[in-house]
């Protein structure tokens, strides 16, 4: 299948008319009520992860030579699965990476630091800053925003607000979770016109997000590892053979950009 195809996949998806795809005016809450039953499953089985050093990082020992041989390896933890949202996609992908001689420290510095993201996380995360922060019992509480950029066929600008918590295990073992608590679409980002689109403006290329990290000191460096879980519109009828390819590729590169950007910064 041609770039070509795809491009022209992703301008059909768009042109549909509001009254043709309501999926993309908001999530339905029969939608919504399963992202939530689904990320419940999902946080769940990170719990239970993080109760020890055994097993703290999902498959860490079968993968272990291959991160240290610098290797960043990803997967689509949702394939195949019997996940059926009405109007919705729901896309949940995993990336691990090592980098050698950085510590628990150096990694929860650099990702409680929400200002200096748009130098860590460029082009794609713009602004970011704090809005309140607490610690309870040596857990970090913190409520953020970011202005994010996503720039594939068409560039989309939107402000997101996540509500974060940073924990240990122990000094070597340590979790971090984000869930999103808004998401507006940008129209006319950076210009007089800028505003946030009503419902029924917006594409609907992303309507919820959560991503949960999980790092551990070891073999002389960190291991770190993130799953990403997003709610976007689905594919109307009779587009998917064009545009699903290119749909589901954008949560697994935007995945892999943060991994990659977070390992350079810690090898300086």
């Amino acid at each position: 299948m041609t770039k070509s195809w795809l491009v022209l996949g992703f301008v059909l998806l768009l042109s549909v008319p509001c009254s043709r795809a309501r999926a993309a005016d908001a999530p339905q809450p029969a939608a919504n009520a399963g992202f939530d039953a689904y990320l419940e499953k999902v946080e769940a089985r990170l719990a239970h992860q993080h109760q020890s050093p055994t097993g703290f990082l999902a498959g860490l020992d079968s993968a272990r030579d291959r991160l240290r041989g610098g290797e960043l390896v990803s997967e689509n933890l949702n394939a195949g699965s019997n996940t059926n949202l009405p109007g919705a996609m729901l896309h949940h992908w995993r990336g691990t990476a090592f980098v050698p001689n950085a510590q628990v420290a150096d990694f929860e510095r650099l990702m409680k630091n929400f200002n200096t993201y748009p130098q860590h996380f460029s082009p794609d995360v713009l602004q970011a800053k704090v809005l309140s922060e607490r610690n309870d019992n040596g857990v970090d509480h913190i409520d953020a925003s970011m202005r994010v950029r996503q720039k594939h066929v068409l560039t989309v600008v939107m402000d997101m607000n996540y509500d974060v918590v940073f924990a240990r295990l122990d000094a070597q073992h340590g979790y971090s979770s984000s869930r999103s608590t808004r998401v507006a679409e940008i129209g006319s980002a950076g210009t007089s016109k800028e505003r946030a689109l009503s419902d029924d403006e917006e594409h609907g290329f992303l309507w919820r997000l959560n991503t949960y990290w999980s790092y551990e000191e070891g073999d002389g460096g960190l291991y770190m590892q993130i799953e990403s879980v997003s709610l976007t519109r689905s594919i109307p009828t009779g587009l998917a053979w064009a545009i699903k390819p290119f749909v589901e590729s954008v949560p697994r590169e935007s995945l892999e950009f943060t991994l990659r950007s977070a390992c350079n910064d810690l090898k300086k």
